[in-house]
């Protein structure tokens, strides 16, 4: 027979209890379906062994401990040895009383193998019931003659010395179980597994101590069997199952155990054998659930597990038979996409704009963002004259949300979708009221290979929700986000600090006149000031938050007349106007959330400011009016930008778009009297050309100044050497004026454009163009006899007018080469010809030949026209067309291919 599980029982004076199956059970994965196969017990017949100790009974005070006999312990182990998971037949000779038998088992498949009681009594383990023995009967015979032959060579029982030595001091407790595991933690530790209770609970000899100790399976949990008070016994689907599962691998098994931890006087652990580990293989059958609270201490990898678990829940076996994905219905593209944040709603929600132009709502799973605990939020602010704002009154909200807007706004993000949470309905409990939810989409975000809820928690901005075991609907990641967790606790941050949270006392002045009029000569004075775009009412009504001064206020912007939206008025509800929704959307994608310029110019009745926002050297106001989402209104006509937006509109107007779809043009006659304009008046000063950019854009320095520049940097660096500044005591902020160190070590001013960390300051040197890239020790503070009062910044940034600038990047290189080759450190003449987005365009000529420099590189083939339509310019640019021409028929450079169309421009980087 082929014994699969088998386990020795005890000894007892004249016999050797052994349990195994029985000879008719089904193979080992039809046992494992219907619970374990069915068992009988023989003692081997006219022999006896010493008896293996036995723990007192709990319930008994008055018992105790029975030790082992002499060589005990070593006749089990011998015999544990030889059979354990062999194949052996066996006889009954004989039953009694009690249903016990008694007979004879020997190795292999016949009686003609090795017979397991005469190999006891040979070595001495084991000494033959003479009293019982039959002369008549040769096996019998032979035990007793072997029990002479091991008596005569003193082997086991009969060796001299009595056999004490093999007595085991046997542990069945331990003082501090706690320092015990963390003594061994992670070191392997051979032991013996004595009893299985259910598929993750065992009992284990630790050797070479004897320490008899339960261990629970580290990450994982079997279907036990509950005994009720009145002591019926209850198991839960594929307990028994489970059981048979772990007893058929490890009953009596050698193993391994990883102590792992100890929690409430529970020792958990990892059980591996040669053949494999048994907590992985219990998930991958569907034999077992992860559970949380234990995962952590898995040294094994968390991830293994989770993926033991998903294969059965993906081939749906045993207790997973039932199950359904949170994510079964969706399809895979709806499941895992890429997206473009649009918005940081909350500390665990984002808004995200799909490839097809959809927003959707995101919200991170498993994870829960700060909030006040306890009272609710109106009891706590009721006697305070303010409106309760979470996102600065709630500890680390707004820390969190700003994390995610610097770290998200205006990226692409992988999500992938974890479940649905289903909308819930508002109810009251208690005296309290439980809000309605809608249906939320719950993802893990990564960018850059970095989930971001698991950042968030590991800086303390947010903490992890604890689900119910049987809840599916959690994070894909949560192991990592429980352990993010734990992390941040340990090094007390953000929400677990014991220091004071962080307050920020933010003024909101939106609408309030009186506060709004204080604050107007303060910003007017200040230029472009820094901003974030909390909120987007209209295209051209914005909320923002200006972190310099901790205020919100109400932006409105300048020199444009935006379509409006539906608004509630005295009358009734006004709807909206045409293309007031795209404007607002456009507005949207284009600014919120982002860090912006704003230059207040003035203020209206309601205390709402107005002027223009710059973002990433764009002007929110041009870009309207270009992309015919908006009119230049009249009061635009008074600022420096009020050329750039009449030529966005006309540009628009042509088009008819949007706004202008239904725009019809006045006679031509009209046209002539109204729009003539006056003709080009060429006015070239002398510059010195300092940088040129990448983009094909160029700084120069007023000549007429650079006597006073010389003055003022001899000047500065004469006191900076009388009075040398603190290496390290500057903290440098975005926006400052400064003075950073160059490369050949002398001082010069320059602006701080961003802050990534202490090492990585990112400045422009506002006199001469050029960035760089430093640490804060290169940095000081710019006195104020130095700063942009005393002397205005001297690099102007300049581009050429007339041309298109390549967008390939080898096309755009070759330009920079010529031009920094030619023109760079030189002295040139300059005319402004027309106003840019972010710039003016400019015609640049040799100071000597006066030669124009933009033609001569359409001249050499290296870069294309672009047209004007303004009438004043139709010479300049006809001049140029001429160049282009010329550079076709040489086939030079872009025009090396005779058959180069206009058509073909796309291929080389330009804008047809």
């Amino acid at each position: 027979m082929h014994i699969t599980q088998f386990e020795i029982l005890n000894y007892r004076c004249k016999e050797e209890l052994l349990k195994w199956c029985c000879p008719a059970a089904p193979s080992l994965c039809e046992a494992s379906r219907v619970g374990g196969r069915p068992e009988r017990q023989i003692n081997l017949s006219n022999i006896r062994a010493g008896a293996l100790a036995r723990r007192a009974a709990q319930a008994n005070p008055d018992t105790k401990d029975t030790p082992d006999e002499p060589w005990a312990f070593q006749a089990r182990e011998f015999l544990r040895k030889k059979i354990i998971g062999k194949e052996v037949c066996f006889n009954v000779e004989i039953k009694i009383g009690q249903g016990r038998e008694y007979g004879m088992v020997y190795l292999g498949k016949d009686t003609s193998g090795e017979s397991i009681a005469e190999s006891l009594v040979s070595e001495g383990l084991a000494t033959v019931r003479r009293e019982g023995i039959r002369g008549n009967n040769p096996d019998q015979a032979r035990l007793c003659d072997l029990e002479d032959q091991a008596r005569a060579s003193k082997k086991g029982m009969w060796s001299e010395g009595g056999g004490a030595h093999t007595i085991r001091d046997l542990k069945y407790s331990i003082e501090n179980p706690r320092h015990f595991v963390d003594s061994l933690h992670q070191k392997p530790v051979n032991a013996i597994i004595e009893h299985v209770r259910d598929g993750s609970v065992v009992r284990a000899l630790l050797l070479p101590d004897y320490y008899l100790v339960t261990v629970m399976l580290s990450g994982v949990k079997c279907p036990s069997i509950k005994r009720e008070p009145d002591g019926v016994e209850t198991p839960e689907p594929f307990a028994a199952e489970a059981k048979f599962f772990t007893e058929s691998r490890l009953l009596q098994r050698d193993v391994q155990i990883i102590l792992e931890s100890c929690p409430n006087q529970v020792i958990l652990g990892t059980i591996m054998h040669p053949n494999g580990n048994i907590t992985e293989l219990l998930l991958k059958e569907g034999f077992a659930r992860c559970v949380d609270w234990s995962m952590a201490v898995y040294t094994q990898g968390a991830d293994k597990l989770r993926a033991a678990e998903r294969s059965a829940k993906e081939r749906k076996v045993r207790i997973w038979k039932d199950y359904v994905a949170p994510t079964a219905n969706m399809d895979q593209k709806d499941r895992q996409f890429v997206a473009k944040v649009m918005q940081v709603v909350n500390a665990d929600a984002i808004v995200v704009k799909l490839n097809s132009g959809e927003c959707k709502t995101v919200h991170l799973s498993s994870i829960r963002p700060p909030r006040i605990e306890g009272e609710s939020n109106q009891e706590k602010n009721k006697d305070k004259d303010k409106r309760f704002r979470p996102l600065y009154d709630i500890p680390y909200m707004f820390e969190a949300r700003e994390f995610m807007r610097k770290k998200l706004i205006g990226k692409k993000v992988n999500v992938t979708v974890d479940y649905i949470r289903a909308a819930t309905a508002a109810n009251d409990v208690g005296g309290g009221s439980i809000p309605a939810f809608p249906e939320r989409t719950c993802a893990t975000v990564t960018i850059g290979g970095i989930n971001i809820a698991e950042a968030l928690i590991s800086k303390g901005l947010a903490t992890v929700i604890r689900y119910r075991q049987d809840d599916d609907q959690r994070s894909s990641h949560y192991d990592e986000l429980l352990a993010a967790e734990a992390r941040a606790i340990k090094n007390a941050k953000g929400l677990h600090s014991k220091k004071e949270v962080p307050i920020h006392r933010v003024a909101d002045i939106s609408g309030e006149t009186q506060k709004a009029k204080q604050f107007l000569p303060f910003l007017q004075r200040a230029g472009r000031s820094e901003a974030v775009v909390e909120y987007v009412f209209s295209g051209s009504r914005l909320k923002l938050y200006m972190p310099k001064e901790t205020c919100l206020i109400t932006f409105l912007l300048a020199g444009i007349e935006c379509p409006r939206g539906s608004r509630n008025t005295p009358g009734g509800l006004q709807e909206a106007e045409p293309f007031s929704d795209e404007a607002m959307l456009f507005t949207k994608e284009l600014v919120l959330q982002r860090e912006v310029e704003v230059e207040v110019e003035s203020m209206d009745k309601a205390g709402n400011f107005i002027g223009w926002l710059h973002i990433d050297g764009l002007n929110l106001s041009v870009a309207l009016v270009e992309h015919a989402l908006s009119k230049v209104h009249f009061t635009a006509e008074r600022s420096s930008y009020y050329k750039t937006l009449v030529s966005g509109e006309e540009a628009a107007r042509q088009r008819k778009e949007k706004v202008w779809a239904n725009y019809e043009e006045k006679p031509a006659e009209e046209v002539v009297q109204v729009t003539e304009e006056k003709e080009r008046i060429p006015n070239y000063k002398g510059v010195y050309v300092t940088e040129i950019t990448d983009g094909l854009h160029f700084y120069t320095q007023d000549v007429e100044t650079g006597t006073q520049l010389e003055n003022l940097m001899e000047t500065m660096r004469a006191e900076i050497a009388a009075h040398p500044p603190v290496e390290g005591s500057y903290m440098p902020r975005r926006g400052d004026y400064c003075i950073s160190t160059f490369a050949d070590g002398e001082w010069y001013r320059a602006r701080v454009e961003k802050v990534e960390s202490p090492a990585k300051i990112h400045v422009f040197y506002i006199d001469y163009g050029n960035r760089e890239i430093v640490s804060s020790t290169r940095l000081a503070a710019l006195s104020p006899a130095f700063n942009v009062r005393t002397l205005p910044a001297q690099a102007t940034e300049y581009a050429f007018a007339y041309v298109q600038v390549p967008h390939e990047d080898d096309a755009r290189a070759d330009v920079v080469d010529s031009m920094v080759r030619d023109i760079q450190n030189t002295q040139c003449l300059l005319n402004v010809e027309y106003a840019g987005v972010s710039c003016p365009h400019v015609t640049l000529q040799f100071s000597d030949s006066k030669d124009d420099v933009g033609l001569g590189l359409v001249k050499e083939g290296m870069l294309m026209v672009d047209v004007r339509k303004e009438k004043h310019l139709q010479k300049m640019v006809t001049e140029y067309l001429n160049g282009q021409e010329s550079a076709k028929t040489a086939r030079l450079n872009l025009w090396r291919y005779g058959d180069f169309r206009a058509d073909d421009a796309d291929e080389f980087g330009y804008n047809r």
